[in-house]
């Protein structure tokens, strides 16, 4: 890339041509994934959209196809509340090499009762932490073949009021859904940011991020027929909110950004300029409590216990 392209500001309409890479997003048929995988198509690139909904992803495609005229794109069988299929991802895939994935995809459940996945892991954090962390071991050999394979984790806003229980990380004896959801997503940061300092430690050339979307509403997005339809009124009635906060499609762009840009470099986290909810994308400050090194060797010896994969996740 030449100085003149890296000098130049980053700007949310015009990433980079990305042109003979692959990038794989988890959950890019819906919401924030959607979005991640749209502007993700319009670099040149092959994006692989990753979904359990075979239905959905052919939408999802059909819609990006009509606004990313010769659009590259792939879907993947991928249900991360089963491990089996986490698991067996990078085979399935049949690439020689994999430039990056976006763990995206999320379950966010409102009220009780309790669910389990297939593996009998608490919902959220099953799908949400446990199924990304089997991915990455299985994709491992795949980013390790690429000259700089990015692992970017989609983490969230809710995740800063919360801390680990890291004896209960399942919520077995105290389950509140939404309190459950934050810390399934503080896993995923928690399990970034320990990534990529593993990663630095055996000289890897594959990097870890971590970004998160801000305030991104469904009455603040542009409509994606037939996956989300947006009517006047409810774009209407979200306007004063947009002072604060934005559409899933700007939640997109620090996605975009950790994956695309060479100046991002591993354990950073970025998210949006304006108090972290809404604008264009920048680099923060890593709290504190995601990045302690005694909770996330704490989390990650768990996780491997229950994913059933080596501390290393494949990666030497």
């Amino acid at each position: 890339m030449s100085s003149a392209s890296r000098n130049r500001p980053w700007d949310v309409h015009r990433p980079p041509a990305a042109e003979g890479r692959t990038f794989l997003v988890t959950g890019g048929n819906a919401g924030i994934g959607y979005f991640a995988a749209e502007q993700l198509a319009a670099t040149g690139a092959l994006v692989v959209i990753g979904s359990r909904d075979r239905v959905k992803a052919d939408a999802a495609m059909g819609s990006i196809r009509s606004r990313v005229p010769g659009a590259r794109l792939r879907h993947l069988p991928l249900d991360l509340a089963d491990l089996s299929s986490a698991r067996t991802a990078a085979d399935r895939l049949d690439l020689d090499r994999l430039d990056a994935v976006v763990h995206n995809a999320g379950v966010a459940l409102d009220h009780p009762p309790r669910q389990e996945t297939r593996d009998g892991h608490e919902l959220m954090f099953g799908t949400n932490h446990l199924g990304h962390f089997a991915l990455t071991r299985s994709l491992a050999p795949l980013l390790s073949a690429a000259p700089a394979g990015r692992v970017v984790t989609v983490g969230s806003f809710a995740a800063r009021s919360e801390r680990l229980d890291l004896g209960d990380l399942q919520s077995t004896r105290d389950y509140r859904p939404k309190r459950t959801y934050g810390r399934s997503k503080l896993a995923q940061m928690s399990f970034g940011f320990a990534l990529d300092r593993r990663l630095r430690a055996v000289g890897s050339t594959v990097l870890s991020v971590v970004a998160h979307p801000g305030g991104a509403l469904d009455s603040l997005t542009p409509s994606r027929p037939p996956l989300s339809v947006t009517g006047p009124g409810e774009r209407l009635r979200a306007l004063p909110s947009a002072l604060l906060v934005q559409g899933k499609d700007a939640g997109a762009w620090p996605v975009v950004r950790a994956v695309l840009d060479p100046e991002v470099t591993g354990g950073q986290l970025w998210g949006p300029r304006v108090f972290g909810l809404r604008g264009v994308p920048r680099r923060e400050p890593v709290p504190s409590h995601m990045a302690d090194p005694a909770v996330a060797a704490r989390l990650w010896a768990a996780s491997g216990e229950l994913v059933g994969a080596d501390p290393s996740l494949g990666f030497r």
